[in-house]
């Protein structure tokens, strides 16, 4: 039996009832066959200092040790400001120092965002795509999740009940399996 592919989703939000969030659950819900999606709470990440980079808070020591257990990530992230939270932000510059031992290098990472307003978060994934730029990252390009109005596509227990939306999340699942078994078997270069 061919071993799952091991997934790490967290949401850019603290909010209990974010639409982010329930882009999540619905990811676990409808991730394919040969994928196991473990999520992780950003609550509790202090805010990044590089004086404790060396020696940092024991809740981004677990954030770093579940991102080094993935094979690939998921983010969902919310648009604040056209741009990224500052959530968001502060764990992944807490993730990624210091460089020499960052679990960020090299990760397949798949992005959706939901949003109240009519662009579904779509500035706030562009931010983030420059982002992995730096941190060496390898995102999966389609299809894009962008869930515009979605006071309306998200029902109160936080499911999420626009069905093209649940396709698209599905394929981006598909699309971030195959994206990561790619990379998988590719070289390293040193």
């Amino acid at each position: 039996m061919e071993q799952k592919i091991k997934v790490l989703a967290f949401a850019g939000s603290l909010r209990k009832g974010s639409y982010n969030k329930a882009l999540i659950r619905a990811a676990v819900e409808l991730a394919p066959e040969n994928m196991a999606i473990e999520v992780f709470d950003l609550e509790g990440i202090p805010p990044f200092n590089q004086e404790f980079e060396a020696n940092p808070p024991q809740r981004v020591k677990e954030f770093k040790d579940k991102i080094r257990e993935s094979e690939a990530l998921l983010i969902a992230t919310p648009e604040y400001n056209y741009s990224i939270s500052g959530v968001l932000k502060n764990a992944l510059d807490s993730a990624s120092r210091p460089r020499v031992d960052t679990p960020l290098e090299g990760k397949p990472v798949a992005i959706m965002s939901a949003s109240s307003g009519r662009f579904g978060g779509a500035r706030a994934q562009y931010h983030l795509r420059q982002s992995f730029i730096f941190l060496n990252m390898h995102p999966v390009n389609r299809p894009e999740v962008m869930l515009s109005d979605a006071s309306h596509n998200v029902d109160p227990n936080g499911n999420v009940t626009n069905e093209q939306t649940r396709q698209l999340i599905r394929q981006l699942l598909e699309s971030l399996a195959s994206w990561t078994i790619r990379l998988r078997e590719k070289p390293r270069e040193k």
